[in-house]
């Protein structure tokens, strides 16, 4: 046995600067690529993708926010309301969002949006108060209300994030979802995270530096 396992410590120590070698010198390249969900088809030997549409509601701050305000930016979305009396799911993403704002606060180049599932309630107003809550900082952390019709078919349409979520949490009158959704400085939809879940939020942090990379390379 004590053969067994000095041959095992021997294999560990010749082996595992082996594998963080090529480890670092893999990802050092950034040769790990995130995917683009949804192509459309392909044009001039490119593939098409889906890209977030044009779309116009209010910030916490009453301003009018328009979709196109998100060119050349790197976004972290989530479809949520103020009044959700989960404690582990709303409060969750909203949580994890801070998080996430905290560690990019000095990067302009990325915006997090919040979009409200019940805009009826949810006003500038209320939407503010929950804003700071979360300690959200100005024109770096948005949240946004407006018209419901417009809002939901954002979500469907837009963000597809009906796309793999439970039968049981999607009603044909309300959006309940858990999902953070990555969308690249082109409008494309590069990930999909479970909010409520911390090693997920951990993942979308490493995901978004692999994005800036890629982005700085191009």
């Amino acid at each position: 046995m004590r053969k067994i396992y000095q041959l095992s410590l021997l294999v560990t120590i010749v082996v595992m600067p082996i594998f963080v070698y090529g480890f670092l010198h893999f990802f050092g390249k950034n040769e790990y690529k995130l995917p683009i969900y949804y192509p459309q088809g392909v044009k001039e030997g490119d593939t098409i993708y889906h890209q977030i549409p044009s779309f116009e509601l209010k910030d916490q701050y009453n301003r009018s926010f328009n979709g196109k305000q998100l060119a050349g930016k790197i976004v972290i979305a989530d479809f949520f309301f103020t009044s959700c009396g989960n404690p582990n799911f709303c409060p969750k993403m909203s949580e994890g969002l801070r998080r996430i704002q905290n560690t990019f606060e000095k990067n302009t180049d990325i915006t997090l949006l919040s979009f409200t599932v019940d805009p009826q309630r949810d006003t500038p107003e209320v939407l503010l108060n929950y804003a700071q809550r979360y300690q959200a900082q100005k024109d770096k952390w948005f949240f946004l209300t407006g018209n419901k019709k417009d809002i939901y078919h954002l979500a469907e349409k837009g963000f597809y994030i009906v796309a793999g979520e439970e039968k049981d949490t999607v009603t044909p009158d309300f959006i309940h979802s858990s999902k953070l959704i990555l969308v690249d400085k082109k409008g494309r939809i590069r990930g999909y995270y479970d909010g409520t879940q911390p090693e997920e939020i951990e993942r979308l942090l490493v995901e978004i530096k692999i994005l800036e990379k890629e982005t700085n390379h191009l």
